[in-house]
């Protein structure tokens, strides 16, 4: 939920509080967001300062006398010649093909920020060797075939991956650091006396001493030392201290990442308009087509062509921008580097500036060579994905609010009336006794561990929404216990920051504290938690943080954190905290042994070890729909493979086609829940006309059948970082086709989804990539041949999902209430062959909630079809899970021609078994009864 009024309509005087909270919680939210409400880049004085640097103007030069190895870190100095600031830089070999370079002032003022607990563990580190060294160049090679070049004069660092040139730093000379300083009080000028006259040289030498009295002339300007957005005032008792870089991929003409914004999957150039924000904000109905701030930040950019992948991995967790442009760099410029570069008249390349408010330059370059590989790279520094229970990539039920226990017990059984699944059911705020969380309206919900029992008793689960605003009421034990602990954040004079949002007045915990964090985890426990059960899980929200009456609807940067700290220094950390926190207390109240789920709006880099999260505040029209896309794309790439987006859009009321549309869509996203806001209409599935409601219920049985391929996909995720949802471009890197595609993807490496997400469609245009590929309609085993550019005809019940040739989909096709029901039915394993008659596929499964898969408790299976023969063999020879689940059918597509006979091997015993080939030429073999975590084989003849 976003903010329903900005700060300056709002009057805040203690007699007035009531009213106030009353007015925030009743608007009727009717417009989209107040663009004035939120900062662009001429409002940030970092962001104009640094925006305005000409290129070609570096004052940055390293000494290369000074460069030593210290434990295999090239360490090395670099002199602002402007200021006479020197500071240090630090390159680091880093293992699995990945470079660190760390930029700080050798003596500061005070210290400057580094982000903490991001980093999993301190990156294991290779070495340099130090090569050939010129007035001006030093070269370095590493054993991981990456080395670099580096120019004194100006500073410029050239990092190279196999012989090829893959990134340049500060080429454009772009870089900049702000070091930390006193503020300069300039006396104001003496009052002439025209009865004296001095001497021309006494006169000189006063002008002389003035003018070294002034300021360096960037200190004149505004923004510098206090800077007023609208009614807000930052102190900036620090002064200026941003951070800037220049990073450029040459021979790139894409770049990707960098969410959360509601653009296209392939980044714009940002010449003469806004760059790319990141900035945790909360953002009411959100711009499309935008490059502001939204809900989340991960400062990952991923450059990729037909050659390669490589990322850059920004670790600073204020404010930042990022300016893109894209042109073509004439070979010449290039001097000595063209003997590592591909011979060429002209060779593209995406040019980026990074610009930061505080922190120091910290940067990783992953030099891929496959997306694969920096997926795994990035995962490897921030944490690979947390493997969620089953339930929690089912479908989610929601809507602020569900009114009471009768509507959430009607809500349960109106779903197994009309056959329709559904795992987990949400309360919002309105459960809560006067938005106090972890609380309940005793009036609506007067017994609640009965109504999450009854839940329980079908095997579905509920969430509640917990925020991170903590009502300011000695009453409430949240806020006298976090005010005994002097748990909350403080405000620039020191006193505990108070800010409005659901519950009125608030206070914030300081969540980057290791000992708040500990308090809250303890507070997930159903012995402090009233009213809570193991089978309640949470939903943060709001936690940017969202300040209703703060700057951009979010806390005041010179508030202060434990440590001294500014919250500008932390802001884009501040909701992962919250969200480690809340899992952590999940983990900690079943004593380390159920998985959490925990769904997040805020996020940050190592998000993905905590759970899920969702893209926001969207609306119910098209182009929010069709938005989606590329929102969930950029955040899977990032690193959060556990994603999605509100099924029907949370303001307006979808029309019957929107909805029925966005149910298809969903359903192959990773994170599946329909959400609405207070004003709408209430929209569950079954209000709708027959035929429409057939059709959502088509589409979450779908999801249903397919949650093993799901599951494997998470699995897969937490061991290589390889998210579910993937660009086109991921599994097929070589095809310049795939580069800009977003209105079509890839769920792994075998389904193909192209949504519909225009009204009235009829049909809708398919790339189907490959060189001499088979494709397979999902709904219908027809066969195509790619490359090829499809037209395909759509009804208001289709959505084209085309199975790759040469893949394997483990399947479940009983129909069950949820998730749990199923976790010993039978396989169904849809077998589409290549050109070559060939095809493999992989099967994970577990208890699907307690983390015994981390003991070997788990099998995972390989199946492959090969020379007419279906075979599986184990994975993982360690892992040991007992199933009772067995082969209940297999689908072959693509077969010339029927086969006489089929046979079933396992266990040395031999069996016939029954099978069907239909016109369709697809072949159906019935009932192999074989368990499916067993070796056997079945051959065709």
């Amino acid at each position: 939920m976003a903010a329903l009024m900005d700060a300056h309509r709002v009057s805040i005087s203690r007699g007035s509080k009531l009213l106030v909270a009353v007015i925030l919680l009743l608007s009727v939210v009717a417009e989209a967001v107040d663009m004035s409400n939120f900062k662009k880049c001429e409002h940030s004085g970092f962001c104009r300062r640094n925006r305005r640097i000409e290129p070609g103007n570096s004052p940055y030069a390293v000494d290369l006398n000074s460069a030593r190895l210290e434990n295999g870190v090239l360490n090395i100095n670099v002199l602002n010649t402007r200021t006479g600031i020197l500071l240090k830089l630090e390159l680091y070999a880093l293992q699995n093909h990945m470079v660190r370079m760390k930029i700080n002032e050798v003596s500061p003022l005070k210290p400057r920020y580094e982000v903490p607990d991001v980093l999993v563990e301190d990156p294991p580190v290779g070495s340099w060797q130090l090569g050939e060294k010129t007035d001006n160049t030093l070269q370095g090679t590493s054993s991981g075939d990456t080395s670099f070049i580096l120019t004194a004069q100006p500073f410029r660092l050239d990092i190279l991956y196999g012989g090829q040139l893959v990134t340049r730093v500060n080429s454009r000379g772009l870089m900049n650091f702000e070091h930390l300083r006193t503020k300069k009080i300039v006396p104001p000028p003496p009052e002439e006396n025209g009865e004296e006259q001095k001497e021309n040289g006494e006169e000189g030498e006063e002008k002389e001493a003035e003018k070294e009295a002034e300021p360096e002339p960037e200190e004149k300007e505004d923004g510098m030392w206090e800077e007023t957005f609208k009614t807000h005032h930052d102190s900036k008792p620090n002064g200026p201290s941003a951070v800037a870089m220049d990073f450029t991929f040459p021979g790139f003409e894409y770049v990707y990442g960098i969410p959360e914004h509601a653009d296209t999957l392939a980044l714009k150039t940002t010449k003469s308009a806004e760059p790319y924000r990141l900035y945790n904000l909360d953002v009411f109905e959100y711009e499309l087509d935008s490059r502001m701030a939204l809900y989340g930040s991960v400062p990952l950019m991923m450059a990729h062509n037909a050659d390669r992948t490589v990322g850059l991995f920004w670790l600073n967790a204020a404010e930042t921008w990022i300016d893109i442009t894209s042109n073509t760099a004439d070979k010449s410029v290039f001097g000595r580097m063209m003997d590592y570069v591909k011979s060429s008249q002209e060779i593209p390349e995406m040019n980026t500036h990074w610009i930061s408010e505080s922190g120091i330059i910290d940067v990783f370059f992953l030099m891929g060579p496959k997306p694969s590989d920096v997926f795994s790279q990035y995962a490897s520094l921030t944490g690979y994905p947390i493997m969620p229970p089953l339930f929690s990539i089912g479908y989610h039920q929601c809507r602020w609010n569900y009114n009471d226990e009768d509507d959430v017990k009607t809500v349960d059984e109106k779903f197994d009336e009309h056959d329709i699944p559904y795992d987990v059911i949400w309360l919002d705020i309105e459960h809560t006794n006067g938005k106090r969380y972890m609380t309940w309206d005793k009036h609506k919900f007067p017994n609640p561990i009965a109504m999450q029992d009854n839940i329980a008793s079908k095997g579905r689960k509920m969430v509640t929404i917990v925020d991170p605003h903590i009502k300011q009421d000695t009453g409430f034990h949240l806020y006298q216990e976090g005010k005994d602990g002097d748990y909350f954040i403080r405000n620039k004079d020191n006193n505990e920051f108070q800010g409005w949002c659901w519950p009125g007045s608030s206070s914030y915990p300081d969540f980057t504290r290791e000992d708040v964090r500990a308090w809250w985890a303890s507070k997930m426990s159903p012995e402090l938690y009233e009213g809570s059960t193991l089978n309640l899980y949470t939903w943060n929200d709001m936690n940017e943080p969202s300040v209703f009456n703060g700057p951009e609807v979010t806390m005041h940067k010179d508030a202060k954190h434990a440590g001294g700290w500014e919250h500008r220094d932390v802001h884009n950390l501040y909701g992962l905290y919250v969200h480690r926190a809340t899992a952590e207390g999940q983990i900690a109240r079943s004593d380390g042994r159920e998985r959490p789920f925990v769904l997040s709006r805020a996020f940050f880099a190592g998000t993905q070890r905590y759970g899920a999260v969702w893209t926001g505040d969207n609306a119910a029209d098209w182009a929010h729909l069709k938005a989606s896309l590329p929102m969930c794309l950029s955040v899977s790439i990032a690193g959060i493979p556990f994603v999605g987006a509100d099924v029907g859009g949370f303001f307006k009321n979808p029309d019957t086609e929107l909805i029925t549309r966005w149910y298809q869509v969903g359903a192959y996203q990773p994170f599946f829940r329909a959400h609405a806001h207070l004003d709408t209409k209430r929209r569950e599935p079954w209000l709708y006309p027959e035929e429409n409601m057939a059709v959502m219920r088509t589409a979450i049985r779908n999801r249903y059948a397919l949650l093993p391929y799901w599951y494997t996909l998470f699995f897969e995720a937490s061991q290589t970082g390889v998210p579910p949802m993937r660009p086109m471009w991921v599994e097929y890197p070589t095809d310049t086709k795939t580069f800009p595609m977003e209105e079509q993807y890839m769920i792994g490496s075998a389904l193909l989804v192209r949504p519909v997400t225009d009204a009235g469609a009829t049909s809708v245009s398919v790339y189907l990539p490959g060189q001499n590929s088979r494709w397979y309609r999902m709904d219908t085993f027809e066969k195509f041949t790619g490359p090829s550019h499809l037209s395909v005809a759509v009804a208001l019940t289709t959505i084209p999902v085309y199975q790759r040739g040469g893949s394997i989909i483990p399947t479940k096709e009983r129909v069950r209430r949820c998730s749990s029901l199923g976790i010993g039915d039978p396989y169904t394993l849809k077998v589409a062959l290549d050109a070559q008659g060939s095809a493999t596929g992989r099967l994970y499964a577990d208890d699907g909630h307690t983390f015994n898969f981390q003991e070997g408790q788990y099998l995972y299976r390989e199946f492959e079809f090969k020379d007419n023969k279906l075979s599986s063999k184990n994975l993982a020879p360690d892992g040991v899970y007992r199933t009772t689940s067995w082969l209940e059918r297999v689908i072959v597509l693509g077969l010339a021609e029927s086969p006489n006979h089929v046979s079933l091997v396992s266990q040395g015993d031999t069996q016939s078994l029954e099978f069907g080939f239909s016109d369709h030429r697809f072949l159906s073999i019935r009932k192999p009864a074989v368990n499916i975590g067993e070796d056997w084989e079945i051959t065709l003849s």
